[in-house]
């Protein structure tokens, strides 16, 4: 692998972390899901607390 010149790493240093941003909106995506499912599918069906 040839090593990085400096604008390349410039580049790189410069630009948004794309990777991350993609991780965190789908980790923050499944616990919405998660929350919804446990909403809908286990606490309103058992009802109100008597």
């Amino acid at each position: 692998m040839k090593p990085l010149s400096e604008e390349e790493r410039e580049k790189i240093l410069n630009s948004s972390p794309v990777g991350t941003w993609a991780l965190m909106i789908a980790v923050g995506a499944s616990m919405v899901v998660a929350w919804l499912f446990l909403y809908y599918g286990v606490f309103l069906p058992r009802g109100a607390i008597n």
